[in-house]
C-alpha cells in the first residue's frame, strides 16, 4: 500500500529529494530563514498528510480548504522568504512526485491507479495553493513598495516646489536678489526637479524598452553633461572640473539615457561633497572599454553603509533630499548598455563612481 510505503520511507524520500537540489538552494534565503529547513519541513508535512488521506481511503483530489491546501499556502510563503520564485515552487513539488515514483520502483512497491491519481491530485492542490499564496504575497509587496515610492516622490516634489515658490516670491517682492541667496535656492530647487524628471523619464523608457542606439562622440557627450553639471555646482557653491577627453572616442547607445545616468552620478557627488569641495568628471579609454569617472569629496564611503545602488538607499550625508533612486537607475541604465558601475573608495577624501561600457569601433566619424 502506498500509504505504508510513504510512512516507512519518508526520511529516504526527503533525503533523496534534498540530494536533487542544486547547491545554490542551500545558500539562499533571507536572514533567519533556513532554506533546508523550509523545504524539508514542508515536504515532511505533505507526505504525512498524503499518507493519512490514503490510509483513510480518500482518493479524490483535496480542495483548497483541506489540510493539504492550507499547509501548502503556508509553505508557499516560506518558499518566498527562502528566495524561491514561482517556477521553482512548482519544480519543488514535481521533485517529490519523481522521487516517490522512482523509489517505489526500486523497492518494487506497486502503486495502484487510484493511489497514483490521489498522489497527483494532492500535488496539484499543493502546487495551486502554494503558487497562489506565493503570488499574492509577491503582489502585495510590489504594491506596497510602489505606493511608498510614489508617496516619497510626491513628498520630494512638493518640497522642491515649495522652496522654489518661496524663493521666487522673495525675488518678486524685491526682498532678494536673483544672484543672491534667494536665487540660489530657486536654482537648486529647479535643478532638483529637473533631475527627478530626467530620472523618471529614463526609468519609464527602460521599462517599456524604448531606448534607441546611435553612435555617440564621447567628447561632445561630456561637454553636454558638463554644461548641466556646472549649474548644479554653481547653485551648490562648489567647484566642478572636467578632465580633457580624447576626440576619437565613441560609444554606441541611447544618448538621453546615458546622459541621465551620468547626471545621476554627478548629482549624487554634488549632494555628498562637503561645502566648498570639488567634483571631478573624467572619461578615458582603457583597452576596449570607456571609463567615465565621477570623483567627489564626501570624505570616503562609510564601511557600515548598505549597498548605495539599492533603491531608497541610505541617506548618508547632511543633505536628505532625493529618493535614493538616482544610483539605482544609473546602474540599470549602464547595465542595459552592457556595462556596470562600481565604486572606488578614497578613505578620508571621497569616492569615485566608475561607469564602464564598451567603446564603439573606431571606423567612421562619431555623431
Amino acid at each position: 500500500m502506498l500509504h505504508e510505503f510513504l510512512t516507512t520511507h519518508r526520511d529516504a524520500i526527503i533525503a533523496r529529494t534534498r540530494d536533487t537540489r542544486p547547491t545554490r538552494d542551500m545558500l539562499r534565503g533571507d536572514a533567519g530563514v533556513s532554506t533546508v529547513d523550509v523545504l524539508d519541513s514542508g515536504m515532511s508535512l505533505f507526505l504525512t498528510q498524503l499518507s493519512d488521506r490514503l490510509r483513510a481511503g480518500v482518493t479524490a483530489a483535496p480542495g483548497a480548504t483541506s489540510a493539504i491546501g492550507a499547509s501548502a499556502s503556508r509553505h508557499g510563503v516560506n518558499l518566498l522568504l527562502a528566495g524561491y520564485n514561482v517556477s521553482e515552487v512548482v519544480h519543488h513539488y514535481g521533485e517529490i512526485c519523481q522521487v516517490v515514483t522512482q523509489l517505489a520502483i526500486e523497492q518494487e512497491t506497486p502503486i495502484t491507479t487510484s493511489e497514483f491519481h490521489a498522489l497527483n491530485g494532492c500535488l496539484d492542490t499543493a502546487i495551486a495553493e502554494a503558487v497562489t499564496e506565493h503570488a499574492r504575497i509577491t503582489a502585495e509587496r510590489g504594491s506596497a513598495s510602489e505606493t511608498e515610492r510614489l508617496g516619497r516622490a510626491a513628498h520630494e516634489i512638493r518640497n522642491l516646489l515649495n522652496a522654489a515658490v518661496l524663493a521666487f516670491q522673495t525675488v518678486q517682492r524685491g526682498s532678494g536678489n536673483v544672484n543672491g541667496a534667494a536665487g540660489m535656492v530657486l536654482g537648486r530647487s529647479l535643478m532638483g526637479l529637473r533631475g527627478m524628471v530626467d530620472s523618471a523619464v529614463a526609468e519609464v523608457r527602460m521599462a517599456v524598452d524604448q531606448s534607441r542606439h546611435e553612435r555617440i562622440g564621447v567628447s561632445h557627450f561630456i561637454e553636454e553633461v558638463a554644461g548641466v553639471a556646472n549649474l548644479h555646482a554653481e547653485f551648490r557653491e562648489m567647484s566642478f572640473a572636467v578632465a580633457p577627453v580624447a576626440a576619437d572616442l565613441a560609444v554606441d547607445g541611447d544618448p538621453e539615457l546615458l546622459l541621465a545616468a551620468v547626471m545621476n552620478l554627478l548629482i549624487n557627488a554634488f549632494k555628498y561633497t562637503r561645502p566648498g569641495g570639488r567634483v571631478l568628471l573624467r572619461a578615458y579609454a582603457e583597452g576596449s572599454r570607456l571609463l567615465i569617472e565621477v570623483e567627489d569629496m564626501c570624505g570616503g564611503f562609510p564601511e557600515e553603509s548598505r549597498d548605495p545602488f539599492r533603491p531608497f538607499g541610505d541617506q548618508r550625508g547632511r543633505d536628505r533630499t532625493g529618493l535614493g533612486l538616482g544610483l539605482s537607475i544609473a546602474r540599470r541604465t549602464i547595465r542595459a548598455h552592457g556595462g556596470d558601475i562600481h565604486i572606488r573608495n578614497l578613505p578620508g577624501r571621497g569616492c569615485v563612481f566608475v561607469a564602464d561600457i564598451a567603446l564603439a569601433a573606431r571606423e567612421g566619424p562619431p555623431a
